[in-house]
């Protein structure tokens, strides 16, 4: 019997492989690699290992390929694992959703859904005062790499079972198309290929400016990476209160990786992340955000 989310987690890992996402140089170092730390290198090299003997992946040869392609590869193969598990999961999450890779060259804005629709007033208010512009910045705005977003009902949706709502009521609930609303953001996912640089910050920054400038309901905010080094996946893992959770591309072979090749440190930090709960596998993902 198949099994929808295992089935997605190990194509997701196909796709890494067949796109060249993870790949392997002529002198064996991943992709995912910091080639100026051994221990990178080798929990990097270890993870490629497990997936190949154990699902039987084939790792290609390629010397080069630019950081910036990678992680909009990564981007794009994230989207496609949520897209193929979140929205069937109506018995547990009933809606009309919709997945999407943003970035910055996609039409939709974060100011196109219901939570952050001021924003775009915001925005063109700053584009005409330079004083203002200059008190308020530009970190208002956010562009999460993945989106995942709820479309309104009609009221002949609502209504379908038994009739809940009429002309008389209800006439700024988010949810009803007839009020005139914009779709609800329900999740803003972050996806870092690596966290090599102070760049990987960044999803903490976005994270903060979605609590403090919505309206309305709060979206799940969580960040899916490939990095194999536990300290710095602890740099933005560790702490509470701006982003849900850190999920890892493959953490059930990480694990065993760190064991196998990680020093005593890298797996006491690995440990402290995933039993208090900071760091989580890809599979885990779409459950967390039907809650």
């Amino acid at each position: 019997m198949n099994v929808l989310i295992a089935d997605a987690r190990f194509h997701f890992h196909k796709r890494l492989f067949e796109t060249n996402t993870l790949t392997l140089t002529s002198t064996g170092v991943v992709s995912n690699a910091d080639t100026s730390s051994r221990g990178s290198k080798a929990i990097s090299k270890k993870i490629v290992d497990i997936l190949v003997d154990k699902y039987h992946h084939k790792a290609n040869i390629i010397d080069k390929i630019s950081g910036q392609t990678l992680g909009k590869q990564f981007e794009l193969l994230t989207m496609e694992f949520l897209k193929e598990t979140f929205p069937f999961l109506q018995n547990l999450r009933l809606g009309q959703w919709s997945v999407l890779q943003l970035g910055n060259n996609n039409r939709l804005k974060t100011s196109d859904f219901e939570q952050y629709e001021h924003l775009a007033y915001l925005s063109a208010l700053t584009a005409e005062n330079a004083q203002l512009a200059a008190a308020l910045g530009n970190d208002y705005l956010v562009t999460p790499d993945v989106v995942i977003y709820r479309d309104l009902y009609k009221d002949e949706e609502i209504n379908a079972v038994q009739r809940i709502v009429d002309d008389s009521i209800g006439k700024m609930a988010d949810i009803r198309k007839c009020n005139g609303g914009k779709p609800l953001l329900h999740a803003s996912v972050s996806v870092k290929f690596t966290m090599r640089s102070d760049r990987a910050q960044n999803s903490r920054t976005e994270a903060l400016n979605l609590i403090r400038n919505r309206k309305g309901h709060l979206p799940h905010i969580v960040v899916v990476t490939a990095e194999p080094m536990p300290n710095r996946l602890a740099s933005l893992a560790l702490g509470t209160g701006d982003i849900d959770c850190v999920y890892h591309f493959a953490l059930y072979e990480l694990m065993q990786a760190v064991k196998e090749v990680g020093s005593e440190d890298a797996i006491e930090i690995l440990e402290t992340l995933v039993y208090g709960k900071r760091l989580k596998d890809i599979s885990d993902l779409p459950l967390d955000l039907s809650v």
